[in-house]
């Protein structure tokens, strides 16, 4: 039985612009001849985007600043790029054919892919290049572990141009670009908290395991691309409107549009990739190759911000490294830990200072901290009918005032019912960890390091001793304690000693006012039925726009009123 698998790709959006149509005798067949030259590559295609946005990518800000690559060959100025004829294609195409297990064409369609890579984006073809050094080590290897050609890692180039955090707007991710349902049958995890298909290990498995799945079904390399762009449905339809005939070339004008490229695509950057030298292209590299990374075992849950506090390591490239976790928080889990990776010389530094690091909070989890903290010992008092804010403040020993502050409130109206927040924890002044003024920094310390062992932020060290980056050197003298610290906290204290003692009194006024309202109110107790305008036609001298304005209300003239609710009355002269 055709075991179905579905499988949606970011070229599976791709729209190629025939500008002959898709008729010429040399792209529709299985081709010898040299290819004709109706097939273009529009400009505005989803590919070429996919492409520049490599010039977004933070890890190459830095490649202006690189020296000249040293191994780039003299037979080519910079920047000259060469033209073959279609004969020398074809000859290079031949030899790709004698040690690969894939059979390569060579057509109007994959000269189009060659000219679009060799040609038109150059630039963008050189860092997919440089990429390739980080990421291909790692394809290969498990490319040749599950016994797979190692050309299939050219189709990570097509799927995501070796942007780990591609995503499609059908929502494939990651280099090898699953959804959601492919990924989760070979058991990449997503949530809210990581995204497996995004993992550069766990998705280079797992695309291995499916193109083994495939090639078990169809036993022809070209027909295993073309279901992991459009899924085995699709393929197997064309093969049955073909006439049963499994063969790409054949079935191909019966396949989804986005797919009768797809294969030409990977054929072209292949060619590209293995013969970058001749047409005069050389890597381009990321500030990280495949051993400039390392990676270590987290045995906490640990924040990305943190390690790149401590480490001083930018986030985005923490982030750029690390792109499975998406809430830039790293999750524990006993059972399958997540590994952390790291620019290789700084793991040494990492692991020397774990548990600090693990213990460790940023300012932002600090603070969110002590939010929960306070929402946990936060008192709330539910309104009872005939309730009023000085009995509920003597309940629990504290003031009219004091209520109102915690609950944003202007006037003493309340209703059954309410939430009022009646009690919160008062937060302690926070303390240094240390009575010392000054540090010396000792070899492997970062700045990050120093502020958390004497429980002071980043921006505060920066600021007493005029750094603006993080650059430091062992046996520099750091102030690690802000020295009008002792005289500002003296006046602090006096200035909020002073303030409760205003809020005190402001607190017997309006208690005092409260106990006086008698005198000036009376209460009416609703009836059922009731409405404003029967009230008001009870007093004669109030009217309900008044009712409305003295007891806050919004409600019409003849809306009811809740049973038992008490209507404030202003008492007559």
């Amino acid at each position: 039985m055709f075991k179905h698998i579905l499988v949606f790709s970011l070229f599976s959006f791709l729209s190629i612009n025939l500008l002959a149509g898709e008729t010429a005798p040399a792209d529709t067949t299985h081709p010898d001849q040299k290819p004709a030259k109706e097939f273009t590559i529009s400009a505005d295609d989803p590919v070429v985007a996919m492409l520049d946005s490599l010039a977004l990518l933070t890890v190459f800000r830095n490649i202006e600043k690189r020296a000249e690559i040293p191994d780039r060959s003299d037979d080519f100025p910079p920047g000259f790029s060469p033209e073959y004829s279609d004969s020398v294609y074809e000859a290079r195409i031949r030899k790709l054919n004698a040690y690969s297990p894939i059979e390569f064409e060579y057509n109007a369609s994959v000269k189009s892919y060659i000219n679009l890579y060799a040609e038109r984006r150059r630039d963008l073809t050189e860092r997919v290049l440089g990429l390739a050094q980080l990421y291909f080590p790692l394809f290969e290897e498990q490319l040749d572990k599950h016994n797979l050609p190692l050309e299939l890692k050219y189709l990570a180039v097509i799927e995501s141009a070796l942007n780990p955090v591609a995503r499609s707007h059908m929502g494939a991710t990651g280099l090898w670009q699953f959804m959601y349902g492919t990924g989760k049958m070979y058991g990449l995890q997503v949530n809210s908290m990581i995204d497996d298909r995004s993992d550069i290990y766990k998705s280079t498995i797992a695309a291995c395991e499916h193109f083994v799945d495939l090639y078990e079904i169809y036993n022809d390399w070209n027909l295993v691309l073309a279901a992991y762009n459009a899924g085995g449905g699709n393929v197997n339809r064309a093969i049955r409107r073909a006439g049963g005939v499994k063969d790409f070339w054949a079935i191909r004008h019966f396949l989804p549009r986005e797919t009768r490229n797809y294969v030409p695509a990977f054929m072209g950057v292949t060619y590209v990739m293995e013969y970058a030298r001749e047409h005069n292209l050389y890597p381009n590299p990321p500030i990280y190759s495949h051993f400039d990374v390392d990676t270590v075992e987290v045995t906490q849950q640990l924040s990305l911000r943190t390690v790149s506090e401590f480490l001083d390591i930018p986030l985005d490239h923490l982030r750029y490294l690390n792109p499975t976790f998406r809430q830039n928080i790293i999750p524990h889990n006993e059972r399958n830990p997540y590994s952390l990776r790291l620019p290789r010389d700084y793991t040494g530094l990492f692991i020397a200072n774990a548990d600090t690091i693990y213990n460790h909070k940023t300012p932002e989890e600090i603070r969110q901290e002590e939010l929960a903290a306070q929402m946990r010992e936060t008192t709330v008092h539910v309104v009872r009918r005939g309730e009023v804010l000085g009995s509920i403040a003597r309940r629990y020993g504290t003031s009219v005032r004091q209520i109102q502050r915690l609950n944003n409130m202007r006037g003493t109206l309340i209703r059954p019912g309410q939430r009022l927040i009646v009690r919160q924890p008062v937060r302690p002044a926070t303390q240094l960890s240390s009575n010392t003024n000054t540090h010396v920094v000792k070899r492997g310390e970062t700045l990050g390091l120093i502020a958390s062992r004497y429980g002071i932020s980043l921006n505060q060290i920066r600021q007493w001793n005029h750094i603006t980056g993080s650059t430091i050197h062992p046996g520099q003298n750091l102030i690690v304690r802000n020295p009008g610290e002792t005289e500002s906290q003296g006046k602090e204290e006096s200035s909020t000693a002073q303030a409760v003692e205003e809020i005190k009194e402001d607190e017997a006024k309006i208690e005092e006012d409260e106990q006086n309202q008698p005198g000036e109110y009376v209460y009416y107790t609703v009836q059922k039925g009731d409405t404003l305008n029967d009230i008001a036609a009870r007093y004669d001298h109030l009217s309900v726009d008044e009712l409305k304005e003295l007891n806050d209300l919004e409600c019409e003239g003849e809306s009811n009123l809740e049973p038992g609710k008490k209507i404030k009355i202003t008492a007559e002269n």
